[in-house]
C-alpha cells in the first residue's frame, strides 16, 4: 500500500474589485444570470457564464421544475447551450455565482455538473478557467483537476 496525496491549487480574491478584467466580466454576467434563475421550490437561484474561444460570452441559470429532478443547474444550462451553439468552439472559461448565502460562502458545481464541465474541458483540450462566486469572496481555479481529480474520462472507455 501507498499513500498518495493530491494538492487542489486555486488564487482567493475578497471581492471582484482585484479580479483580472475578463474575470470580472464573467462573474458579472454569470451575478446577472442569477436574477433570471427558476428557482420556485428552493429558492436557490444560480447563474452561470462561460467564454468561448471566441470571445462570445454564454449564461445560464438553475431551471427548477415540479416534476423533481427535471430541472437542471445553471452550469449545465450554459454549457449545454454553447455546445449546441457553437459546436466547435472550445469552452475555456466558466463562473459560477449565487446570491443565496451559503455556508461555505462560495458557489460551487455539483458532481454532474463537475463531469460535465471535465467533458468539456476534455474535448477543447485545455484547462478549463473556473471562477466561483459567492458571500464569502471568488475562487479561481485552472483546469478540472483541481476540483474533480479522480474524475471518469473518455480514455477510461478504451
Amino acid at each position: 500500500m501507498k499513500e498518495i496525496t493530491r494538492q487542489i491549487n486555486y488564487l482567493e480574491y475578497e471581492s471582484v474589485t482585484n479580479l483580472p478584467e475578463p474575470d470580472l466580466q464573467l462573474i458579472l454576467k454569470a451575478r446577472e444570470a442569477v436574477q433570471r434563475g427558476y428557482a420556485p421550490y428552493s429558492d436557490f437561484r444560480v447563474g452561470a457564464a462561460i467564454r468561448l474561444q471566441n470571445g462570445t460570452i454564454i449564461t445560464g441559470n438553475n431551471q427548477e421544475n415540479a416534476a423533481y429532478p427535471s430541472g437542471l443547474c445553471a452550469e449545465r444550462t450554459a454549457l449545454f447551450y454553447a455546445a449546441s451553439q457553437y459546436p466547435n468552439v472550445p469552452i475555456i472559461a466558466i463562473a459560477v455565482s449565487t446570491h443565496t448565502p451559503l455556508r461555505t460562502g462560495i458557489a460551487r458545481p455539483c458532481g454532474a455538473c463537475l463531469q460535465v464541465m471535465a467533458e468539456y474541458e476534455e474535448i477543447a483540450e485545455l484547462p478549463m478557467h473556473v471562477i466561483l462566486d459567492g458571500s464569502e469572496g471568488i475562487i479561481v481555479l485552472d483546469g478540472l483537476d483541481n476540483l474533480l481529480p479522480l474524475r471518469f474520462r473518455r480514455e477510461d472507455l478504451k
